[in-house]
């Protein structure tokens, strides 16, 4: 038990600082993307490419004056930034990021919640993720109400609005992928996607392909992929912080580092929501290991194209962001309400009409 608690603890510092420095790096990658894709050159002032910039934007954030309004309710003004980066630090925990890691006799899963001899699995993880990322507009909601700014309380009920809506949408996306896998546990769909289709011949797709969700599950992957824009308040869905409307919304009384909390709170999600499209519809961290690799990186193989294919997701988040106009809010909020709940509906009973039909 000791054991177990002294590996976890040391996971989940490695990767709380590991996540806070990609969502540092992202921050400057989505510069340097948008700044090539506009035609600009993004940050260069800071170090080689710019690379010093995202410490640099760290140590202002941390030095700059930290206001609080007299007028605002203190506690739930504090609470709230605190709220969303827990919530979205948390669920990362549940997240599997590989197999195995040998440790001498031991060996342990790369998850903060597995055991030290891998036998352990949270067979509701996905479950688990859901309820924790759905806490999360608490933190959007008690920031705009404690702020007692009227522009603060509009955003904070618009942003509400936004993720209520989407995460039915967000939620019947993944039924399809229960349904074919049979569990709620991340590493049983994975386990799932490296056995063959029972209906590989409705798909016409040769045997050598990958047996990933995204291909018998596209309809879902594309609803999945526009829900978690609209949570993740991002363009074209970013209304909730639609700064010539309202004022950069529920956190237009937050300053310095309560600011940068939600900023890593979005960057965050962002990464969560990555980690469940690659291990929900892109085969986890299965991919081709060599056999001439030492046994210590053929077990850190998995953890390498786990991260290519999040990364390849955070690349086309930050694609759409470069690309896309914004929504106006009757527009998301009839897309969302009137397009993409029903299609999730329609999607979700064709599944489970072939399954039924196969099975």
């Amino acid at each position: 038990m000791l054991t177990y608690i002294v590996i976890a603890a040391i996971k989940s510092l490695v990767l709380i600082h590991i996540l806070l420095g990609a969502v540092a790096y992202t921050v400057w990658l989505e510069r340097k993307v948008v700044g090539r894709m506009q035609n600009r050159w993004g940050p260069t002032r800071v170090g080689p490419f710019g690379l010093l910039q995202p410490i640099a934007d760290g140590v202002k954030f941390i030095l700059k004056e930290d206001l609080t309004p007299p007028h605002v309710y203190k506690p739930l003004f504090i609470l709230a930034p605190l709220l969303s980066v827990v919530l979205a630090l948390t669920s990362i925990a549940v997240i599997p990021l590989g197999g195995q890691l040998p440790l001498g006799r031991w060996s342990t899963g790369l998850q903060v919640t597995a055991a030290p001899n891998g036998t352990s699995d949270i067979n509701i993880a996905l479950l688990i993720l859901l309820g924790v990322t759905s806490i999360a507009v608490y933190g959007i909601a008690l920031a705009g109400w404690s702020s007692n700014n009227k522009y603060s309380l509009l955003g904070s009920l618009r942003a509400s609005a936004q993720m209520i809506s989407y995460e039915l949408s967000l939620g019947l996306s993944l039924v399809g992928v229960l349904l074919l896998a049979g569990s709620l546990s991340l590493r049983d769909i994975v386990t799932a996607q490296g056995r063959p289709y029972e209906f590989k011949h409705f798909l016409w797709l040769p045997h050598w392909f990958p047996h990933w969700y995204i291909f018998p599950q596209l309809i879902g992957f594309f609803i999945y992929l526009v829900s978690a824009y609209a949570e993740t308040n991002r363009i074209p869905f970013d209304l909730p912080e639609a700064e010539t409307e309202l004022v950069a919304g529920y956190h237009t009384e937050y300053s310095a580092m309560k600011f940068a909390m939600f900023f890593m709170a979005e960057y965050t999600n962002m990464f969560t929501v990555a980690c469940v499209a690659t291990l929900l519809f892109f085969g986890g961290w299965s991919g081709p290991i060599p056999g001439f690799l030492p046994p210590l990186a053929q077990a850190l193989m998995p953890l390498f194209w786990f991260a290519l294919k999040v990364l390849v997701f955070i690349f086309v988040y930050i694609w759409v962001r470069g690309t896309l106009p914004r929504f106006r809010y009757d527009q998301l909020m009839a897309f969302g309400w009137k397009f993409l709940l029903p299609l999730a509906i329609a999607n979700l009973v064709i599944t489970s009409l072939i399954v039924a039909v196969l099975s």
